[in-house]
């Protein structure tokens, strides 16, 4: 458990000029929307909707077993600490972390996964994928739904390579998405919607 886990919570303004530490970051405490901490800046989107939710749980359901036959433990929404002054919160992390605390490190986890909505697609493809790899987090997955009706997904797991991700495995709506690494993943597409 780090300093920063311990560090008591309280209401801080969003108003004060860049660069945010990571200490006055910690003290935002919970809001009602997602705010991650990159390069000193701050990265707000909504909370998620029911749809984006529902995904989530399911694959935690669907991964839950699995990783933890693997010795692994499963959270969603956790604080990870990518870099200095660079916290993410990814929908899924699966990894060599403790179930306290408040922020675990990247070196802690094994796979991450995104659930891709409209206001935070581009960003899950892009910057989060760059920060993922260049915090060496291994496996990367994503979930990418029919952004108009949720009601159909393609996943994609992704393995680092360097400072960027392989595509290892892909799944499309009706397909079931397979894969022996980083632990034995099976995800049918048709249960997460």
């Amino acid at each position: 458990m780090s300093a920063c886990d311990t560090l008591p919570m309280t209401e801080a303004r969003l108003d004060q000029p860049d660069p945010w530490t990571e200490t006055e970051y910690l003290a935002l405490g919970e809001t009602k929307s997602r705010i991650e901490l990159v390069n000193g800046g701050l990265l707000v989107s909504p909370a998620p909707d029911r749809a984006h939710q529902g995904i989530n749980f399911q694959l935690m359901r669907i991964l839950f077993e699995p990783a933890e036959a693997a010795g692994l433990r499963t959270f969603h929404e956790s604080n990870v600490r990518l870099a200095s002054n660079q916290i993410l919160i990814p929908d899924l992390i699966i990894g060599h972390m403790s179930r306290h605390g408040g922020v675990c490190d990247a070196s802690e986890v094994v796979l991450i996964g995104e659930i891709l909505s409209p206001s935070t697609a581009s960003v899950d493809r892009s910057l989060k994928r760059q920060l993922y790899a260049m915090a060496k987090v291994d496996w990367y997955l994503t979930v990418e739904p029919d952004m108009s009706a949720y009601e159909s997904v393609t996943l994609r797991l992704l393995r680092r390579e360097g400072d960027d991700y392989e595509e290892v495995a892909v799944a499309k709506q009706g397909e079931t998405l397979h894969h022996d690494q980083p632990f034995p993943i099976v995800i049918p597409t048709a249960a997460l919607v």
